[in-house]
């Protein structure tokens, strides 16, 4: 699909094109030292792989292209599934930092383009599964729904499941796509709607009082980046941000933009780069009907949203986001359908130039970041009886986007997990701390 090839011919070494995930778990009660090697041994004889995990680009007159797939009729499972151990004295920050060496890396294009790291030696006892897979294949929605069903709901379920050996179901409900992905086709398509689709844009743009793409500041985040990745990544009960927005009368997301945006404050001013005006983030929404809840397909747009990170009172801050929000998502609510697709197309379209050379220096940032939040499982989930504790969405950043923010709700918590470029994101864990920080000044100011 053109999709995938856009995925193929855009990555470089500064710019990797793969999403990742990290989980974290739980060994059962009774689990005796050897777990974690049998765990890995069960995974490994596991070679009945399903077709994505078999294609690699194809080569063309002795060279790797980026426009045809090719299918390995033979895996070498002990390279692209690992076994590895931390160094003493196991911390969560070692997990991390190996796990940002590991997201750094280019994917091999001579073999299939997935991986698969089973990591011991915390201190805890816990062990976790780092994975990552280019979006050529596979996109990030569409992994964390294939780690799940690998999974279960039942502690005594001790089976196994490869996750490259699950076919895909016959029919997926919901979104079967990747804000990122489905938006980068929507840009596509769209546009080959011209110019009519230029009339649509500008009426709503202008008749309509929306957020407007290009108006968020330049910041220390809109640069170009480097190939490095770091990652950092936590969880936040559920109950809290729940508390938050009963006591507010908000949305759960507009919570968690209002955390994020105290979070990207304290983080700006301690780096002495807080910009005057508000940045804005990106956040992919259901452009949905309640009658279309099951039809499957893409339907997925990109609203801006004002982050307010000008104002230090957080409870304006959150009064501000969550208008932000309702007012931007109630005029798409109410646009043609084409006319959405094509308001989301203008603010993503910036992410579809950032690769032409001179691009990101010379224009203003259509937005600042992108701050997604993906459904997870609801209940209590497990892998092979270990209890799944964590589980960490890794995305791609691009040029102009040097920080990236997606969680993922899992049973009674919230997971974040951000990724950030290594040179220009300096400190990145101190955003977990201001996380936290953002989250106690709302509970305070909302009473709760």
């Amino acid at each position: 699909m053109p999709t995938d090839a856009m995925f193929l011919l855009g990555e470089s070494r500064e710019h990797p094109m793969h999403v990742g995930g990290l989980q974290l778990y739980e060994p059962p009660p009774d689990a005796g030292p050897g777990f974690v090697r049998d765990f890995y041994d069960q995974l490994v004889a596991q070679q009945d792989f399903q077709p994505t995990f078999l294609k690699r680009p194809a080569t063309l007159l002795g060279a790797i292209g980026n426009l045809g797939w090719a299918y390995d009729k033979e895996v070498d499972i002990d390279y692209h599934v690992r076994r590895s151990a931390l160094p003493s004295p196991g911390r969560v920050r070692d997990l991390l930092e190996l796990t940002s060496l590991l997201h750094s890396g280019l994917l091999d294009r001579h073999r299939p383009l997935w991986e698969a790291h089973v990591i011991e030696g915390l201190k805890d006892g816990r062990f976790a599964v780092y994975t990552k897979l280019h979006h050529s294949l596979i996109d990030g929605v569409s992994a964390l729904k294939l780690m799940q069903r690998a999974m279960s709901n039942d502690p005594d379920d001790r089976q196994i499941r490869a996750p490259w050996t699950l076919s895909k179901p016959d029919r997926m409900s919901g979104p079967s796509s990747s804000p990122l992905r489905s938006l980068m086709r929507t840009v596509g398509s769209v546009a080959a709607l011209a110019p009519s689709t230029v009339s649509l844009v500008r009426a709503a743009l202008f008749e309509q009082q929306l957020t407007l793409p290009f108006g968020a500041p330049r910041t220390m985040l809109n640069v170009k980046i480097g190939g490095a990745r770091r990652c950092a990544a936590q969880s936040w009960s559920l109950d809290r941000i729940k508390s938050v927005k009963t006591a507010a009368g908000v949305t759960l997301n507009d919570v968690v933009l209002a955390m994020c945006s105290g979070a990207l404050r304290y983080y700006l001013l301690e780096q002495d780069a807080l910009p005057d005006t508000p940045l804005h983030a990106m956040v992919p929404v259901s452009l949905r009907r309640e009658d279309e809840a099951d039809a499957g397909g893409n339907l997925v747009g990109a609203i801006l949203c004002n982050l307010a990170t000008d104002t230090e009172d957080p409870a304006k801050r959150l009064e501000t986001v969550s208008e932000s929000m309702y007012k931007n998502k109630t005029v798409f609510s109410h646009l043609p359908r084409l006319q959405a697709m094509a308001l989301s197309a203008v603010n993503m379209s910036s992410l579809a130039l950032s690769t032409v050379p001179g691009w990101v220096s010379s224009t203003s940032p259509p937005f600042n970041l992108v701050i997604s939040n993906v459904p997870g499982p609801r209940e209590q989930m497990y892998y092979g009886g270990a209890r799944l504790d964590g589980s960490y969405p890794l995305s791609a950043i691009l040029d102009g986007q040097a920080l990236n923010i997606t969680l993922v709700s899992n049973a009674d918590t919230l997971d974040f997990g951000l990724v950030g470029c290594r040179r220009s994101v300096p400190h990145l864990q101190r955003l977990l701390a201001h996380l936290e920080s953002s989250l106690k000044d709302l509970e305070r100011a909302v009473g709760v």
